[in-house]
């Protein structure tokens, strides 16, 4: 295993929440926080401090508005986000592939 490179694991992407959100929204245009929260079976705090690191990071956006009165809180990945989530795919192959 001579090609093992355990820095190419993106740690923003590598918690289990964290990763979640990304493998969500890699495959939406966007997600509402409580459909999101939901899918990930998360807690509101819990779900926001995830949020807030990717969002960190540049790899998520959120956009907050209203409607009827009530808040909405919508939650898309950016260009950086789906290169880092598709790296940390490619990493995580490789490392596969490496222990096989």
């Amino acid at each position: 295993m001579d090609d093992f490179d355990i820095d190419g694991i993106d740690e923003v992407i590598h918690g289990r929440l964290r990763l979640g959100i990304m493998a969500y929204l890699s495959g939406a245009v966007s997600a509402d926080f409580n459909g999101l929260k939901a899918k990930l079976q998360a807690t509101d705090g819990n779900l926001s401090a995830h949020l807030r690191k990717l969002e960190d990071a540049g790899y998520v956006a959120i956009d907050k508005s209203f409607v009827d009165r009530k808040p909405l809180t919508r939650i898309s990945l950016t260009d950086a986000g789906r290169k880092a989530f598709a790296a940390y795919l490619e990493a995580m192959a490789r490392l596969v592939d490496g222990s096989r």
